[in-house]
């Protein structure tokens, strides 16, 4: 039986903009591999983690399996702050070694069985090591060519061999998972999520989680006037956005009565905009209890009649803190398309009893006015009311 040349499987991961992070790139970086810790944590695999120059290496216990190396690229896949995830080999830094490596995995690939066209791309991080990357390059891809036959395609090839000689060992591999890019979650601060059960709203989410805010989900449920179907929604969508970040948390506020008392105002046509403020005020006493520094919605100008630019605005004078809506250039065709994507848009579309079916005019105000929003929400005590709202929260754990 041929000893095999493949070495360790071990999984490599690149990273993004936080290449270009300057003096600052430390600790986007260590945050990152706090991330990724985390985020292996529940596989039970003792794994070690280690940065090198430009990326960051995974290397499995002793007797480890190819197998586990996939689900171990599988998992940090989701972690945002890499580009791309490389199931990868680690060998001996030797040139006769990884010639052996290349040939093999090659071999084993279902490129190779029907004659693909493929190249070889390497990179020598350690300058002493005895070839250059062109050298490396021609050494290993004759001997691809004379050993299987395969066609060399440097512009378009269906099968690359990449090879990365590093200070300690060579990694060389085929392939690679696309990552979820931006930067590492819990780089930029915590936010809080007014989460409906909707679909815009998880994918504003998540797209926050990307620019590196963790972030906590508050969702205003109907109780008492409507059943807990938009709760377990809620949960649901939060549970599968909770691969992106761990640790998430989410807030439900029963809103029913309040909604009620703004029904009870006379101001129908106003309806929709007074609820929306008083959710974001609601919303903006959770976050200080819970040190977020903004709010997050899955606004977008114009998909709905009561999101105006004049509507916005009387939205964002309600609260003192940012509100911050990443979709507000997206059309409903984007959201959807990245809902598929990161896997929410199936929960989004179940059925439910959303609270502000509750308070749907027959007609909504697409102008509304800052002094009339105020009245209303002195004839409520919005003030107050916010503050009793955010003493009724509870929190649900996943």
């Amino acid at each position: 039986m041929t000893m095999s040349a493949l070495g360790e499987p071990c999984v490599l991961l690149k990273l993004g903009e936080i290449v270009l992070k300057g003096k600052n790139r430390e600790l986007f970086e260590r945050r990152l591999i706090s991330n990724i810790r985390d985020a292996l944590q529940p596989l039970d695999l003792k794994v070690d983690v280690r940065k090198r120059h430009g990326v960051i290496a995974i290397f499995l216990p002793q007797g480890a399996t190819a197998e586990q190396a996939d689900v171990v690229a599988q998992r940090v896949a989701d972690v945002p702050g890499l580009v791309w995830i490389h199931r990868a080999w680690r060998v001996a830094k030797d040139p006769d070694t990884v010639l052996k490596a290349g040939l093999e995995l090659v071999g084993e690939s279902e490129e190779a069985k029907r004659g693909a066209r493929f190249a070889v791309r390497s990179r020598r991080r350690d300058k002493r090591f005895p070839l250059r990357s062109n050298e490396l390059d021609r050494l290993v891809g004759g001997a691809i060519n004379d050993e299987y036959g395969l066609p060399v395609d440097l512009s378009n090839p269906e099968l690359t061999v990449f090879i990365e000689v590093d200070r300690d060992e060579v990694f060389v591999f085929t392939g690679g998972i696309p990552g979820q890019g931006g930067l590492p979650v819990g780089s930029s601060g915590r936010a809080l999520v007014l989460m409906s059960g909707g679909i815009d709203s998880p994918v504003a989410a998540y797209r926050m989680m990307r620019r590196g805010l963790h972030v906590d989900f508050l969702h205003f449920s109907g109780i008492p006037f409507t059943t807990s179907e938009s709760i377990y929604k809620a949960y649901a969508l939060v549970r599968k956005l909770d691969r992106f970040q761990g640790r998430s948390r989410l807030w439900v506020v029963p809103f029913g009565k309040a909604q009620q008392s703004i029904r009870t105002s006379g101001q129908d046509r106003l309806a929709v905009i007074a609820q929306r403020r008083l959710m974001l005020k609601t919303a903006e006493e959770v976050a200080h209890r819970i040190h977020a520094g903004a709010l997050i919605t899955g606004d977008a100008l114009g998909q709905v009649s009561s999101q105006t630019l004049a509507n916005i605005t009387a939205q964002d004078n309600a609260v003192d803190m940012p509100i911050l809506r990443p979709l507000v250039g997206w059309d409903k065709t984007e959201i959807m398309a990245e809902a598929r994507r990161i896997g929410t848009l199936e929960i989004s579309e179940l059925p439910d009893e959303d609270c502000c079916t509750l308070l749907a005019p027959k007609r909504a105000e697409t102008r509304a006015k800052i002094e009339d929003l105020k009245l209303i929400e002195k004839r409520l005590d919005a003030e107050e009311l916010c503050v009793q709202l955010a003493d009724s929260i509870q929190e649900y754990t996943l």
